[in-house]
């Protein structure tokens, strides 16, 4: 290991070790904490933190090693890795690789002996920030002064740097013991994914539930989509700030004009909250963790949820045919809404998990049924 410095644009800076990513010597990013207890590979791997150092709160990390089958993309997204410990050992029976060998490989800064506690305690006081990691020597003076000149991630189209860029299919269940990842033959709709950074589990489970999916980039246009005369529409996950993707917002105005059944998440949810007249906003420190409440309004059921976002829909924005349908207990922002005089809504959280809980998966199914119910009219 290397001594490496994290520093952060209000003047912070912590001193650690690093143990991955030693070729590139730097990065750049804005600083998030993330909850979730494990996991740390599906979170490496999920294209919405493109453009984001993510700092772990668990006290030791790496312990379990990682495996080729639960990436949640084809490669790590993360700009930079920041934990308090790294395990020594990696113990799992499907582990392939330790944490340290999988970020050198990639070329990924990873850094180990911070005080994560008093770094998370600092973003929650004065908000996400953007930080700057070093590996050797430099002053605290230069490298605060790097990590503000770091481009501000509202300033970023991250979208375009992680959306597959040509058409795919995707036909891939879930993990089921002990056959691993199935393949999904049994197709009753056909569904257009817009992949703003779509994670593979929320295709897996669109593909559980009889979906044949056709994955479009996303600057695709909404004619192009309409030409595949899809079942239904689903608009993903994806890094950064949706107020700059105004050709993906116009598109999604597009689509909604068809009738055609729409599920958003994350920022599909935002964008779609654009695209209907609402506005969303930044979060003075984000939802990134697997342990958040979030209430069903119709319902008043309470579901723990996985979280990963740093922007969220203005409810004073929204007009009068859009429904508020879940609400985050922590802080009252919105995380699902429903349009009344459209077959389309959205949720903020991750009811695909990976990692975190399976409240939510259900959701999925009230995809299924809006596809159903249209289709029966």
């Amino acid at each position: 290991m290397e001594k490496a410095i994290l520093a952060l644009e209000d003047g912070h800076f912590f001193y650690g070790y690093a143990f991955s990513g030693f070729s590139k010597k730097e990065t750049g990013g804005e600083v998030i904490f993330n909850t979730s207890m494990t996991g740390y590979q599906e979170i490496l791997t999920d294209p919405s933190y493109k453009g984001q150092i993510v700092v772990m709160t668990p006290s030791e990390v790496g312990n379990y090693g990682v495996n080729f089958e639960d990436l949640e993309s084809e490669k790590v997204h993360v700009n930079g890795f920041v934990i308090k410990d790294l395990s020594s050992i990696a113990s799992n029976w499907r582990a392939e690789k330790t944490l340290q060998e999988y970020l050198d490989e990639s070329g990924v800064i990873g850094v180990c002996g911070i005080d994560t506690r008093a770094l998370v305690r600092i973003i929650r006081k004065y908000g996400v920030m953007k930080g700057y990691i070093h590996i050797g020597e430099i002053s605290p003076a230069e490298a605060v002064k790097r990590a503000r000149n770091i481009p501000d991630i509202s300033e970023l189209d991250l979208v375009s740097q992680v959306s597959h860029r040509e058409v795919y299919r995707w036909n891939e269940g879930t993990w089921r013991w002990p056959e691993g990842y199935r393949k999904i033959n049994e197709k009753k709709y056909t569904v257009a994914v817009i992949d703003y950074g779509v994670k593979r589990n929320i295709l897996r489970l669109m593909a559980d539930r009889g979906m044949e999916l056709v994955c479009f980039p996303s600057n695709i246009s909404a004619e192009e989509v309409l030409k595949f005369k899809p079942d239904g529409i689903f608009l993903s996950n994806g890094p950064g700030d949706p107020a700059i993707l105004q050709y993906q917002i116009e598109q999604i105005k597009k689509l909604l004009s068809s009738d055609i059944p729409m599920f958003g998440i994350c920022l599909g949810h935002q964008l779609l909250s654009w695209a209907i007249g609402g506005k969303t906003y930044k979060l003075e420190f984000g939802h990134h963790g697997g342990n958040h409440p979030v209430k069903d309004l119709r319902t008043g059921k309470v579901e723990i949820t996985a979280q990963n976002h740093n922007y969220a829909t203005d409810p004073d924005s929204l007009p009068s045919h859009v429904e508020i349908t879940h609400i985050n207990l922590n802080d009252d922002t919105i995380e699902g809404i429903r349009l009344t005089d459209r077959p389309a809504f959205s949720i903020q959280h991750h009811p695909e998990a990976s990692p975190g809980p399976h409240d939510s998966n259900h959701i999925f199914d009230d995809f299924v049924r809006l596809i159903e119910e249209c289709k029966n009219r």
